[in-house]
């Protein structure tokens, strides 16, 4: 009895942390819904206020800007308190966050929504900095990756949830008027058709809100284990000095800014790569827009699966290396999303997300790797490493403004940002395959 407890992922000296892991486990899947409902609205919100893929992506701005402002804010207020108290106020937040949408909708204006998606995710940083590093505790170090990416791995079923509410009950049901339509109606009548829309795209943020309230209430209730909770004390300079002096951990933040910004982009703009090849093939925008979307949560369950996948398979190989290998297989990916000009690149944009899957709790995993307490601050500053998926999409939608590159769709073009930041995925793994400590 004692040796299975011993062995098991979940627990660590003869306790077993099986419901706080579930509980925590289920925030994941949380905002794993939230930032994949929100990935088809940069298109939705271009639409409905008829502005640019430039404008429309200052929605991921907003989004993940929330991420990196209230990362070391988190940090602190979780080293003063506890892990269980910043999941609350992260869940908090991200409540009122959602429920904010209903008096965006009421200004009728597009700017108080990045306010709403601000304040979310200013509740999603603190969920991300509580969550991550409180699972990596509930249990030993040498079983800490393994059980990351097993919590982790529900993350993508939250988002599977938040595409498919975004395709049915949001994308499906706007006015069905393409982009051109929009820019030559009155004003009077683009009130109506904006109103409409805005009013189907509230209520699955209204009743998102809701449910993280009672979610709120089942963890206030729940008695949950203090591992890591025994610090209050907070020397913010000297803690990142030390841990940034760490190599595996610094250079960790710079490859979980790149894997952010390249999920966000691939997931995002995937909306604007199929829309584009379908209406060339003659389909209406709305209806190539919808098609797109079903490729997206085609790519989410290939993620989902592969998580799994690659959680077992992290008992039989190194971090580093899975990494690695599975960064060289995003580049070769990426490529042919750049340069085959048809259903081929559509394909290939999917298969990406296989490579993917991996990626976020490993890095993670390595980089807080025997940071001790100091995971606190180290969480931090891998969940403000976010901030590439707010500072890189809108470098993309810039250049898918373009339209055409040297003869080439500028969408295809775009796509050599997300290959970039593969190639220096590749190179941290690369370095931490040398260190054969990790």
């Amino acid at each position: 009895m004692n040796m299975k407890k011993k062995d098991s992922i979940i627990g660590k000296d003869g306790s077993s942390f099986l419901i706080p892991f579930i509980l925590i486990t289920a925030c994941f899947a949380l905002w794993g819904f939230a930032n994949d409902i929100t990935n088809p609205m940069v298109k939705a919100f271009s639409k409905i206020f008829r502005m640019s893929v430039t404008d429309g992506a200052l929605v991921q701005v907003a989004f993940y800007g929330g991420y990196f402002a209230m990362a070391f804010p988190a940090a602190i207020f979780i080293r003063k308190y506890t892990y269980k108290a910043g999941v609350l106020m992260g869940l908090g937040l991200y409540a009122l966050g959602a429920l904010l949408f209903f008096p965006a909708k009421v200004t009728g204006s597009y700017y108080p929504f990045l306010l709403a998606y601000f304040v979310m995710t200013c509740g999603l940083s603190f969920l991300e900095t509580s969550c991550n590093p409180y699972i990596l505790s509930m249990g030993t170090e040498e079983t800490a990756t393994r059980r990351l990416n097993l919590a982790q791995a529900f993350n993508p079923i939250g988002s599977l949830l938040g595409m498919y509410v975004a395709m049915h009950f949001i994308q499906n049901r706007l006015n069905p008027l393409s982009t051109v339509a929009r820019s030559q109606l009155t004003q009077s009548e683009f009130e109506q058709v904006r109103d409409a829309d805005l009013s189907v795209l509230i209520t699955p943020y209204l009743l998102i809100g809701l449910i993280i309230l009672v979610m709120l209430l089942v963890i206030r209730m729940t008695k949950m284990p203090h591992n890591g909770d025994q610090t209050h004390n907070i020397d913010f300079l000297p803690t990142l000095k030390r841990i940034f002096s760490i190599p595996h951990y610094r250079e960790g933040v710079i490859a979980q800014f790149f894997y952010v910004g390249a999920q966000i982009m691939c997931w995002t703009f995937i909306i604007q790569y199929g829309t584009r090849l379908f209406v060339s093939q003659g389909m209406a925008e709305i209806d190539a827009e919808v098609l797109s979307q079903k490729y997206n949560i085609i790519a989410m369950i290939i993620f989902c699966t592969s998580r799994f996948v690659c959680t077992f398979i992290l008992g039989y190989f190194r971090p580093g290396t899975l990494l690695k290998t599975l960064a060289i297989g995003a580049c070769v990916l990426t490529c042919g999303v750049i340069f085959i000009d048809g259903i081929g690149g559509l394909y290939c944009l999917v298969g990406i997300s296989a490579c993917m899957s991996l990626m976020f709790p490993t890095i993670y995993g390595i980089a807080l790797n025997k940071l001790g307490d100091d995971a606190k601050f180290g969480a931090a500053g891998l969940i403000m490493a976010i901030l590439g998926g707010s500072v890189l999409p809108p470098l993309q939608a810039a250049i898918i403004d373009c339209k055409v590159i040297l003869g080439m769709p500028a969408v295809n073009v775009s796509f050599i940002l997300p290959l970039v930041c593969f190639i220096v995925i590749a190179i941290y793994g690369q370095r931490i395959m040398s260190k054969r400590s990790m």
